[in-house]
């Protein structure tokens, strides 16, 4: 281990064991508590906690902020687009209740967790009719003074923005078309993209193959990325992530939560397992410390050892963990706890502390 990656480790173990009142500062006396690599600073739904999620906007502000990845949840419209909205529905991102023409255009369905859901949906809107409604903040406790500006992007538009070449496909995705992106440069900062396939089982169901629409549209690699990988595609849902195992060369994130979100809860999907299909996990981030105390459990060491990258959720400036005085000692307890990674609604604070940690 060089110099300075065995200062670096040191860091991060300082960082867990201040939060339980000291740190052993002797490089033979500490076992690092995470990779000395650089973690990545994944912007969750853009910066969402500043800007409407899932709009260009926020994505281009996450990317300006630092963000090494920005994140946009896909669903697909009734003509076969791959849109961003962290839901299928669309009643709580979007003014659609102001549209009296959908009025009529209400559904009931059952969601994966087995709960019923009586909302306007994604599938049900061809894009032009998606493109007419406007975005708004879902969390009432931040700036709603951005509603109703930004548009619902495109995959194609996001990764025009984040400077990725894309494929042309038409609906049915027979062909495949190589154009180039173009390239985002701002303030001399770059991003990559972490899909996360919303509820594809649905999709499915009614005749939508996500896998295989992100497979005729996303490159795996191209020449000049400025990340490795370019992409990360994660799901809570196994099968489409074995599906693109078999398929493709894509980076592939479980996403993992605590039964009930209890503290003592188990996991949704065993770490063994998921190493058959995937190159990560991400947990829900008490499954990697205890968010009263700070106290790391082994899930990380656990996970790293069968290989997996551990990418966390969520960090949120405005809604700091119990336990925590600030925001940013919540993060050094996630990276003392082995995270390679965290996803974050304000990616310019996650910026800022992992460059003091690694610098």
């Amino acid at each position: 281990m060089t110099k300075i990656a065995q200062k670096t480790s040191i860091l991060f173990a300082c960082a867990g064991a201040l939060l339980m009142g000291g740190c052993v500062t002797s490089p033979d006396s500490v076992e690092p508590a995470a990779s000395a690599d650089k973690p990545i600073v994944i912007a969750h739904r853009g910066a969402s906690g500043i800007l409407p999620e899932h709009t260009l906007a926020a994505y281009k502000l996450a990317i300006e902020q630092g963000a090494d990845y920005i994140e946009p949840d896909l669903v697909m419209t009734k003509d076969g687009v791959l849109v961003a909205r962290h839901d299928p529905w669309l009643s709580d991102s979007t003014d659609i209740a102001d549209h009296p023409e959908f009025e009529g255009r209400k559904t009931t369905l059952t969601d994966p967790n087995g709960n019923e859901i009586t909302d306007w949906f994604v599938w049900d809107f061809s894009l032009e009719e998606i493109k007419t409604l406007r975005a708004t903040q879902t969390r009432p406790g931040r700036d709603q003074s951005h509603n109703g500006l930004y548009e619902i992007p495109t995959l194609q538009e996001i990764l025009e923005l984040a400077g990725i070449p894309s494929r042309e496909v038409d609906i049915s995705f027979g062909s495949r078309h190589p154009r180039a992106g173009q390239s985002l440069n701002i303030n001399g900062q770059t991003a990559c993209l972490y899909v996360e396939t919303k509820w594809p089982s649905h999709h499915k169901a009614r005749g939508f193959d996500l896998a295989q629409a992100l497979r005729a549209q996303i490159p795996e690699d191209f020449e000049g990325a400025v990340c490795d990988p370019v992409v990360y595609i994660q799901s809570f849902e196994a099968p489409i992530l074995k599906e693109l195992n078999e398929t493709s060369d894509f980076k592939l994130i479980q996403l993992v939560v605590p039964q009930g979100y209890r503290p003592d809860g188990e996991p949704s999907y065993a770490l063994e397992e998921i190493a058959t299909y995937a190159d990560g996990v991400g947990p829900f981030k008490s499954l990697l410390f205890d968010m009263s105390t700070g106290e790391p459990s082994d899930y990380a060491a656990r996970a790293k050892a069968l290989g997996l990258e551990v990418h966390i959720w969520t960090i949120r400036d405005d809604d700091i963990a119990p336990g925590f005085d600030d925001v940013e000692d919540e993060i050094r307890a996630v990276l003392s706890a082995g995270a390679t990674g965290f996803f974050t609604d304000f990616p310019g604070t996650g910026r800022r502390v992992v460059d003091e940690l690694t610098r």
